[in-house]
């Protein structure tokens, strides 16, 4: 076993005896629901054996773990997590709509906007409307459904900036990260992104020289003259371990402005209507 493995599967293991002693279970009790031996359980407990994904599954299964808590035991082996797909839109999740509807709400009047994974728009608020009706004509922001499109529309101009040449990039860079992560669904926006005439031709190696952040700068137009923003995502999630995030992964992005005398009260028109506009 490496020693990489050695690091997983001493946190895997404290959090096996954890979940072996809130159900009172021996460890040969437990070896025998898993299919397993006593001492296997024992070398998994003390960091001596890694386990195989399978059998954290199975471990999770024996002792009746939800999915926020079986996927502390994945990413206590070293796996990535797993959490079931579900509809933003269902009846289900009518308290989720309500939870963001507000959130974006007390957000006005900064820019703010909920999307899934992939940048799909879910809910902008009235702020958003307001902003981007100043960057596009009323039938493009109508149609608008993806927030990266959005972004690099956005960042074209006949003089490309340091700023939007950096913004573009570590766009490219965080999608091709998640697509070669997960191998789901990131290619078709990628390839959109792509074709686009303005990417420029360094843009792997300008990302990888960026220092790595959750917010990021952005340049954008407003009334003929380039405003710097703060680029700031926030993730909506439940509680768990760092790297699992329920489904469907929702974000929130909100741009605030750099420059603190810019008054974003100004241009927000609370008259304004958009189809993912909530109220």
């Amino acid at each position: 076993m490496t020693d990489q493995e050695s690091e997983i599967a001493t946190g895997f293991g404290p959090l096996l005896k954890f979940w072996r002693g809130v159900h009172g279970l021996s460890q040969e009790t437990l070896a025998l629901c898993a299919e397993s031996s006593t001492r296997h359980i024992s070398c998994l407990e003390n960091g001596k054996a890694h386990p195989s994904r399978l059998m954290v599954l199975k471990l999770a299964e024996v002792l009746e773990l939800g999915d926020r808590d079986s996927c502390y035991l994945l990413v206590g082996a070293g796996y990535q997590p797993t959490a079931k797909s579900v509809d933003f839109n269902s009846s289900e999740y009518k308290w989720l709509r309500k939870a963001m509807m507000l959130t974006l709400k007390a957000m006005d009047p900064y820019p703010a906007a909920l999307m899934d994974r992939y940048g799909r728009l879910l809910m902008v608020n009235k702020g958003w409307v307001s902003f981007h009706r100043l960057t596009m004509s009323e039938e493009e922001l109508t149609q608008a459904s993806n927030h990266f499109e959005l972004l690099f529309k956005a960042q074209r101009s006949d003089d490309l900036s340091e700023v939007k040449l950096n913004t573009i990039s570590m766009i490219l860079m965080a999608l091709q990260q998640e697509d070669l992560l997960s191998g789901d669904g990131y290619s078709k926006i990628i390839n959109d992104l792509m074709a686009q005439s303005h990417i420029p031709k360094d843009w792997k190696k300008r990302a990888a020289n960026l220092e790595p952040q959750a917010s990021f700068r952005v340049q954008i137009d407003m009334e003929g003259k380039p405003q710097n923003f703060f680029s700031v995502s926030q993730t909506v999630g439940a509680m768990g371990p760092t790297s699992f995030i329920s489904e469907p992964r929702l974000s929130i992005n909100t741009l605030y402005p750099e420059d603190t005398e810019l008054d974003m009260s100004v241009y927000l028109d609370t008259s304004l209507t958009h189809p993912l506009l909530p109220y």
